[in-house]
């Protein structure tokens, strides 16, 4: 079977990175050809979050514990938290064809990207930092002080949104998940995709414009040929016959 694709998606917190990555599954995922890749990570859980949805809520000593197992493709520690990618679940979904979602930030983005080169990276920009700062104020969900390291970790996050292959300004929310969709659709329409995920089908229909080409293209031309020069004789035979005299008036 072929492999699904892998695709890599950033932002600062507050983008609304979460919120399309939710809408582009529950919307766009009808034929569950999409996958997302739910992070282990060591913090509490936020309002509304639900373990082994959001994320896999583990211990900081279950975390390290997965990390000497080598149970990750890659791992960080953000806000004295840690959070990882599982290997053994993404690698599995790929093998059988699903193409893979990554939440994660530039840090992790370049570890998978060295370890899966082919992966796709997608980043979310904010339409400005003042709106970013806005939005994590409404969350109601930090104190100031916790908003204001965000702010700096945005900073550093924004300053490598240049490594990416596509980069979406989310100012409006259903014009940013347009673009989303229209990434992956646009990947699985490649000709190398195309190749891999049909490769009997098109082996199959080349073959038989090949046969035709060398087969019937040939008797076809000159069938052609003839009825041209068929038609031209007539043409020919039709100028020369004499004019007949007009009668007399």
């Amino acid at each position: 079977m072929a492999q699904g694709k892998l695709y890599i998606v950033s932002a600062p917190s507050g983008a609304g990175k979460s919120s399309l990555i939710n809408a582009l599954l529950h919307r766009f995922n009808l034929d569950d050809s999409l996958r997302l890749s739910i992070s282990h990570t060591t913090r509490a859980p936020r309002p509304g979050e639900v373990d082994h949805e959001s994320y896999h809520f583990v211990s900081k000593e279950e975390f390290e514990a997965l990390i000497a197992r080598n149970a990750f493709f890659e791992y960080a520690k953000v806000f004295d938290n840690y959070y990882g990618t599982s290997r053994e679940i993404v690698e599995e979904w790929l093998s059988q064809g699903k193409d893979v979602l990554f939440d994660i930030d530039w840090q992790g983005a370049r570890l998978i990207k060295e370890q899966m080169p082919e992966a796709i990276k997608i980043f979310i920009l904010p339409p400005s930092l003042t709106e970013l700062e806005q939005r994590l104020i409404k969350r109601g969900q930090d104190s100031r002080e916790v908003i204001s390291k965000r702010m700096a970790q945005a900073m550093s996050e924004i300053s490598h949104y240049d490594e990416y292959d596509f980069v979406i300004i989310n100012d409006n929310f259903d014009d940013s998940l347009i673009k989303l969709r229209s990434i992956i659709l646009s990947e699985r329409v490649r000709l190398a995709t195309i190749k891999e995920h049909h490769a009997d089908l098109l082996d199959n229909m080349k073959q038989q414009a090949h046969d035709y080409e060398t087969a019937w293209l040939p008797c076809a031309s000159a069938l052609s040929a003839a009825l041209a020069e068929a038609k031209a004789k007539q043409e020919a035979a039709q100028q020369a016959e004499p004019q007949q005299p007009e009668a007399a008036q």
